[in-house]
């Protein structure tokens, strides 16, 4: 039995994460920032180097979720949870030879080209480039940043230490009900970021479940997760044939 052990395990992503292996045989271990009534999970500071280590003594592979996830948080609201907290999972599964992490990066990592202006980090300019998961880092806010360093850190850990690496580049996860509110409350340039990076949560299952589940084509593999949208701009072709991520939903469709 495969053991893994989910970071950040109360949030969105998280919850999809856990039903992805409802029905499957993987042994969940959940950790989360705090205690929730709904969810029986451990609380961890993932910025606690020791707790880490001791978290992930005897699992296989780790998902790490654990961050904070606002586009708009400024540096030192980062800081410790992005750049401490996935350097301390990181120096965890090398000490626990752990097969695989599974590092939630995001979008942001790479759409500073494609944003309005540095103030609006969740819209796109009418004609957005399309982005590849080897092109050129392009931040586009202080959170964005602290995913290209851990997209970094995972890239030292594959090669140095022959760690099994995926960076995925998560989207936005919405219900169509969230995105229908969204799309209706947004001008142009918001809507063709939320149809563009929207992530079902069927499709976020799909996900997860790929990325634990496949063999890599190589170590560090960088992926985009997001639905198969006909308005995206992140490149699909790799996480489709690389994970064998098999998207079923699309904005196109949802509110027209």
């Amino acid at each position: 039995m495969t053991n893994v052990a989910i970071t950040g395990a109360s949030g969105r992503v998280g919850r999809e994460t856990i039903e992805a292996f409802e029905d499957r045989e993987e042994a969940l271990t959940l950790f989360s920032h705090s205690e929730t009534e709904d969810l029986e999970t451990t609380p961890i500071e993932i910025g606690d180097r020791e707790a880490v280590m001791d978290a992930l003594d005897g699992q296989d592979i780790v998902i790490h979720l654990a961050a904070n996830p606002d586009p708009r948080a400024e540096w030192d609201a980062v800081q410790e949870p992005n750049i401490e907290g996935v350097y301390n999972v990181y120096a965890a599964a090398l000490e626990h030879d752990l097969q695989r992490v599974v590092f939630a990066s995001s979008n942001h990592a790479v759409n500073m080209g494609n944003t309005v202006s540095p103030t609006r980090p969740e819209s796109t300019v009418g004609t957005p480039t399309a982005v590849r998961p080897d092109d050129s880092m392009d931040p586009d806010t202080y959170y964005g940043v602290t995913k290209v360093f851990g997209e970094a850190l995972g890239s030292y850990y594959a090669n140095r230490h022959g760690l099994d690496v995926i960076n995925l580049r998560i989207g936005w996860l919405l219900s169509n009900e969230e995105l229908d509110a969204e799309i209706a409350d947004r001008d142009g340039a918001g809507e063709r970021y939320a149809r563009a990076m929207w992530l079902s949560p069927d499709d976020c299952q799909r996900l997860m479940e790929a990325a634990v589940t496949s063999s890599l084509p190589h170590t560090p593999f960088t992926a985009h997760g997001i639905s198969n949208n006909a308005a995206r701009f992140l490149s699909l072709t790799e996480t489709m044939l690389g994970l064998e991520y098999q998207p079923q939903d699309d904005s196109a469709r949802v509110l027209e």
